[in-house]
């Protein structure tokens, strides 16, 4: 009662320094708000797991919130520790497109040729040149053709994703009438993809194509099996910035 007393009395004279009661309040106001970001950014699987169990109990006889339930389940395989990341989803899109993709390859039987790793936020799938090309050309091959239907298929469940497809070769020399050498051909490589991708629907303005020569090898180029490894074609999906 004081306190509103002397505030009141602070405002009737006018005193300058009253502003410091709402900067305290809004200082205390942030403090609570970052203290509840790292208790969630640490908070442990089993507390979570008990809290959901205790919920169930509650609602085990309503079928529409049961179905909710089992939703919410958490693996017992799953990580003991939730960080930010989890919650808010930053990191489970980029989980769920990697494993969509390396599902392909299991479904396609192109484990072998069909690899996909996450970097500086960007996922990279790399697809073996001799998946997609014969030697010395530019031409989808036809065994390749289901394979790319398949990517395309994942690429458009992912709009919020731009894809930069890079054509690389290894260091053999080229120098025919179409391709005088390793630049023109990994880069009408990379636009063949390209316009593959464009042809069945997806979006022009999420894609770009980049020739790389054999400037940036996987592995030395010290053998003709390292060289398989090199000729290869990149799609770089990195999410698109909102504003």
């Amino acid at each position: 009662m004081k306190s509103t007393q002397d505030t009141e009395s602070l405002i009737s004279h006018g005193d300058d320094s009253v502003w410091l009661i709402t900067y305290a309040d809004l200082m205390t106001l942030l403090l609570v708000f970052f203290v509840l970001l790292y208790t969630l950014a640490y908070f442990e699987t089993n507390m979570y797991k008990s809290a959901i169990e205790s919920i169930k109990v509650k609602v085990d006889q309503d079928a529409d919130l049961i179905g909710l339930m089992e939703l919410m389940e958490v693996p017992e395989s799953s990580d003991t520790q939730i960080t930010i990341e989890d919650i808010t989803g930053l990191r489970s899109r980029a989980e769920a497109l990697q494993k969509d993709f390396n599902a392909l390859a299991r479904r396609s039987r192109q484990s072998e040729n069909i690899n996909t790793r996450i970097l500086d936020n960007k996922i990279i799938v790399t697809v073996k040149g001799q998946v997609i090309f014969r030697s010395g050309d530019a031409a989808l091959s036809r065994t390749a053709l289901p394979v790319f239907d398949e990517i395309v298929q994942i690429l458009r469940d992912y709009p919020d994703y731009n894809i930069n497809i890079k054509g690389h070769t290894d260091d053999n020399p080229i120098a025919t009438g179409r391709f005088p050498s390793n630049w023109e051909l990994s880069a009408i490589r990379a636009t063949t993809v390209l316009k593959y991708l464009i042809s069945k629907g997806v979006s022009p303005d999420r894609l770009t194509a980049t020739g790389y020569a054999d400037i940036l090898p996987l592995v030395p180029n010290s053998s003709e099996t390292n060289r398989a490894v090199n000729r290869r074609v990149e799609f770089v999906l990195e999410k698109k910035e909102t504003f």
